[in-house]
């Protein structure tokens, strides 16, 4: 059993004087403690009389015992008149919220457990220690990964990643705080450890080949040239992938006899369909079947009398039946789409799924929401309704179930707003919560944007600085403890420093996430797989 550091080996920072279990701990500083150092998100642990408790430093105030100090403030140009003022008349106090218990303060410890009580008054208080860091938050292994360290300390902070990708995700913060460097580096994490197979769908060509660093513009490694034999790139945008020298694996067409009424449906918006244009979809394609779309635009060249009979006859109206056109017409000029495809994007997507093998979908220089909804919601809706049926099937068959899928989408609030989200295939699956072994992982600047059922049911939150008050509210609602985790979110650095919290994690946590980009960080983060690295020198031979 580990023993607990030795009290006089810790950093004391002083004594327990009041609090509530609902509104947190106050704690007065000693004099020997510089308050200077005592910053938001640092952790503390409190020895009570009969347990020990873990807590967040959430806030840091300076008081005075007499407040006629504060009218006339003394002269404390001789040190020795502000050594004897500083702990004594003059004092900072902290604000610790206490999250669990460590076991008994003398001997041996146990593992952490959520608090009930509040330490007793006077119990001396201290800095968190790293062995506490790694009872609390587990160490690095073949499941937990390394995902940066806590405040001012250099231990490693890890995640659990099986425990992770159980429940859908978010990653949340104002443009230019880290959100894509971070995603990066999750996923590199889902692969290095086997956590799960990601399906990504890439919008700014970031995660496939190589992506870009925060703020500099240098140009990184990403997943398919750290782990070139676990990660398949595929790409809508051809001539964009010549050009910035990306060997993708599959070129992506997706035929219109691919295309179905609910997928119309969910682009009435994009496309500006009426409601009854969107119904029409639904009596063409009894009409005309899998080729109703190409036969629809036909249908448009053909005699004004015959299209008149024929559209009286399924009781559509002219102008819907033009509105629906100009939809159409908008999908047909997308260059990756055309009638019919020799190899199906879907049936591609799941024989490297099926295989263990991660999928990034490079959109290139298609940035029209159009693209984005149309490939992703028609890609997600056949791959989730695949895996289901294999869950079912091994859940009868009490066989093996297939690997839990990550679908990571960017820019969520296109897909999850509420006016959307309970008709696009990510809001069912962020509602089903791994139901079928499918969940998401929604990254975004503006999570008030988002539908509020499918915050809620996002299992854990890493969130950047964010800097709209409803977007803090949005991220945080129906959290325990919401005003100091509030304070703690707002005093972040605008880079390369996050807040997590929920299901994955026994307690919130302020991460420094780690460095990523320079060689000896790639070793690191491609340690432990067998594979030949890929000759870029050999690609466009």
């Amino acid at each position: 059993m580990t023993q607990q550091q030795p009290a006089d080996e810790r950093q004391r920072l002083g004594q327990v004087v009041a609090g509530s279990l609902n509104k947190g701990i106050e704690v007065r500083l000693d004099g020997r403690a510089s308050v200077e150092e005592m910053a938001v998100g640092r952790y503390a642990t409190i020895d009570g009389t009969k347990q020990r408790f873990f807590g967040m430093i959430t806030d840091v105030r300076l008081d005075v015992s007499d407040p006629g100090l504060t009218q006339a403030p003394p002269d404390v140009g001789d040190p020795f008149t502000a050594a004897v003022l500083v702990g004594t008349s003059a004092y900072a106090t902290l604000h610790v919220t206490p999250y669990l218990t460590l076991g008994t303060p003398v001997g041996g410890v146990t593992g952490p457990m959520p608090v009930k009580t509040v330490p007793s008054h006077f119990s001396s208080v201290y800095l968190a220690t790293e062995a506490d860091i790694g009872l609390v938050f587990g160490s690095e292994d073949k499941e937990s990964f390394h995902i940066g360290n806590p405040l001012d300390m250099e231990t490693k902070l890890c995640l659990n990643l099986p425990e992770l990708v159980k429940r859908s995700n978010g990653i949340f913060g104002k443009s230019g705080t880290g959100k894509t460097f971070l995603t990066r580096l999750l996923l590199i994490g889902m692969v290095q450890k086997s956590a799960a197979v990601n399906l990504v769908f890439d919008m700014h060509s970031e995660y496939g080949w190589q992506g870009t660093s925060e703020g500099r513009g240098n140009k990184v490694k990403a997943l398919k040239q750290l782990f070139p034999a676990q990660v398949a790139v595929l790409a809508l945008d051809e001539k964009s992938s010549r050009q910035r020298q990306v060997n993708a694996d599959f070129f992506v067409k997706i035929g219109y006899d691919e295309i179905k009424p609910g997928d119309m449906a969910l682009l009435r918006q994009t496309l500006n369909l009426t409601p009854l244009a969107v119904e029409a979809t639904y009596q063409l394609r009894q009409r005309f079947g899998r080729d109703w779309i190409q036969q629809t635009l036909k249908l448009d060249e053909a005699d004004a009398e015959e299209r008149a009979a024929l559209l009286d006859k399924l009781k559509i109206h002219e102008a819907s039946y033009q509105n629906l056109c100009r939809g159409l017409n908008s999908i047909a000029r997308l260059a990756f789409t055309q009638p019919q495809v020799e190899e199906k994007a879907v049936d591609k997507v799941l024989s490297y799924l099926e295989n263990g093998k991660h999928v990034v979908l490079e959109f290139g220089r298609y940035t029209d929401i159009t693209a984005h909804i149309l490939v992703a919601n028609l890609l997600s809706r056949r791959i989730y309704h695949r895996y289901r049926d294999r869950m079912e099937k091994a859940m009868a068959e009490d066989s093996p179930k297939p690997q839990p899928l990550v679908i990571t989408i960017e820019e969520a609030h296109k897909f999850l707003n509420p006016e959307v989200a309970d008709q696009t295939i990510f809001g069912t699956i962020a509602r089903e919560m791994r139901k079928y072994n499918v969940t998401l992982l929604v990254i975004d600047q503006r999570p008030s944007g988002i539908d509020d059922e499918v915050m809620s049911q996002l299992g854990t939150k890493i969130t950047c600085l964010l800097d709209s008050e409803k977007d803090v509210d949005s991220v945080l609602a129906g959290v325990s403890g919401k005003s100091e985790l509030k304070s703690v979110l707002a005093k972040l650095d605008s880079r390369q420093q996050v807040l997590i919290f929920g299901h994955a994690l026994p307690m919130p946590v302020v991460v420094k996430v780690r460095e990523y980009g320079s060689s000896e960080s790639y070793k690191s983060l491609s340690a432990g797989t067998e594979q030949a690295p890929l000759d870029v020198e050999k690609l466009w031979d």
